[in-house]
Parts: C-alpha cells; structure tokens; sequence
C-alpha cells in the first residue's frame, strides 16, 4: 500500500502533467472538499477503470458557500483523507491552499457561471453555489487537464450544471457520473452526516423513503406533479424534516412532462442544523436508473 503523491502548487502540476505527456498516459480526476467517506471512494474505484492515472483533489472551496453555511466547520481531514486513498490505490492528490487557487483573493477571481441548470432548487436555496462550483471546477480542469473526471450522482444538479461548463467551455474531458452510496438503510453517504444527532439519524432515512413513495407513484401512473409535492413535503415534515424543496423534474432539470417516460425527484431538507439533499431517478422502461425499481432500490 503506497501513499498518494501530495501535491500542493501548480507549478508541481505543470511538471506532472509534462511527465505524463510523455509518457502517454491517461489521468482520471476527482474532485473533492475532502473528509472522504466510502461515497468517494467508489468515484476513485471508478476512475481508475478508466485512466492509467487517478489524481483526488481535496479542497474546502470557500467560493461555493453561502454566508450563513458551515464553510468553518466542515472537517479537513487530510491526513485521514490520504490514508484511505492509499487503501484503494489513488496515484496524486492535489490539495492546494487557497491562495493557490485565487492568487488574487476572493473578491478579484473571474467567477464562471452556468446558466438554466443552475437555476432553481439548490440554485435559489444557495445564491452564488453554483458559481463557485463551475469556478473551481473550470480552475482544476485547466490545472490538471484530465481525459477523464468523475462526480457522484447524488449531487444531480452539480453534475448537471459541470456537464454543461465542459461542453460550453469545450473542456475534452469525459464527465462520468458515479451512482450515490448510501448506507443499509437507504441513507445518501455524505460528509454532513456526521453533523446529525443519534436521533436525526434515524430520522434521515426517511427522506429518500419518501423520494421512493413518489417513484412508486410514477411508475403506476400517478401524473399530479404539484400533488405529489405538496404531499412529499406534507410528510416530510410530518417526520421531523425542514423541507427545503421537493421538486419532479424532467432528467435535463426543465418542467416535467406527463406523457414523458423518465423523471427525477430532487429534494433538500433540514434536519435540526443539517442539509440533506438526495435525488431518484424514475424511468418507465428499465424500472429506474442503475437497474433499481423504485420499491426496493437499497
């Protein structure tokens, strides 16, 4: 078991890249704030399927948190961190300081944004979120310059929104999507977890149980989006929850259809302190995304 190269300046980056260059080989990238759990690490067993390298950079972005969110408190574990990217064979990890990335601070970077997918759901519940994210994510496309970059579908909207910088800003990259991880009890893993009291946590599952109930409604035939909704949030709420959204959208984020044959239901809800977000795709014909039936997906 052999520890992770650590990078942390560009300059380390040019030289690599110009190694790799030369001896043609592929690099895989995954993007990540670090405090790695088991949902990270299925991206890098991922990347490295395919890419002859896999670079993990670790990085709490202070561009894509909002004034009132935890940007202080969320954990930097790097020492942890790259132990367990030992584990499972990770070749670099680039985790860079901030003034790394914005030389010039802040308030002077050139911000990137992503219009229509940014818009709406997380977009309007985090003003300036996805900005950030494009932002840091066009800086490690150009620092690194991967073939290969892969995002956890958990986070369906930033997938979405990082789909569409690479195709606008003509990034040759191949952007994979990583099916969400989740615990026994159909938990989405995420590093906020750890955030909940013992009993959030038992409360918590409930709300990809309710993204089912609103699947299993779909694929009977169920077309009151607004109804189905209004009584997702109902019960949310009824279970402890601060729901923050609950929306059905079509699979490219715009309004849904009725005679469409595939959606996806987008939540966020609070638990005391704590932001959880998940997602479930629904489609008729293969009985839900990654082959799991809306009735029964853990």
């Amino acid at each position: 078991m052999t520890t992770p190269q650590l990078i942390t300046r560009a300059d380390e980056l040019r030289l690599l890249r110009q190694q790799r260059d030369k001896a043609q080989k592929t690099l895989a990238l995954v993007p990540t704030m670090g405090n790695l759990h088991a949902g990270h690490l299925s991206l890098v067993e991922t990347a490295k399927t395919l890419a002859d390298q896999v670079m993990v950079s670790i990085f709490v972005n202070p561009l894509q948190f909002g004034p009132n969110e935890d940007f202080d408190a969320y954990p930097r574990t790097l020492d942890a961190d790259l132990a367990r990217l030992a584990e499972v064979g990770c070749d670099l990890v680039f985790a860079p300081s901030a003034s790394t990335l914005y030389p010039e601070g802040q308030n002077h970077q050139t911000r990137v944004l992503v219009p229509q997918v940014s818009e709406g759901l997380c977009g309007s519940k985090r003003p300036g979120h996805f900005e950030g994210v494009a932002t840091v994510v066009s800086k490690l496309f150009n620092l690194t310059q991967p073939q290969v970059a892969c995002f956890g579908e958990k986070d369906y909207q930033q997938l979405s929104v990082i789909r569409k910088l690479t195709q606008d800003l003509n990034f040759p990259i191949q952007i994979v999507g990583v099916p969400t991880c989740r615990d026994a009890d159909g938990l989405a893993l995420s590093s906020r977890n750890q955030y909940l009291s013992s009993k959030e946590r038992s409360i918590a599952p409930g709300l990809f149980a309710t993204l089912q109930q609103t699947a299993a409604a779909l694929t009977t035939g169920n077309r009151q989006f607004h109804h189905l909704e209004e009584d997702a949030r109902a019960h949310l709420a009824e279970l402890g929850f601060a729901p923050d959204y609950y929306e059905i959208r079509a699979l490219d984020l715009t309004a849904p259809k009725v005679d469409a044959s595939a959606w996806v239901i987008l939540a966020a809800a609070f638990l005391g302190k704590t932001r959880l977000i998940d997602n479930l795709e629904v489609r008729l014909c293969d009985s839900g995304r990654g082959g799991q039936d809306p009735s029964n997906p853990v």
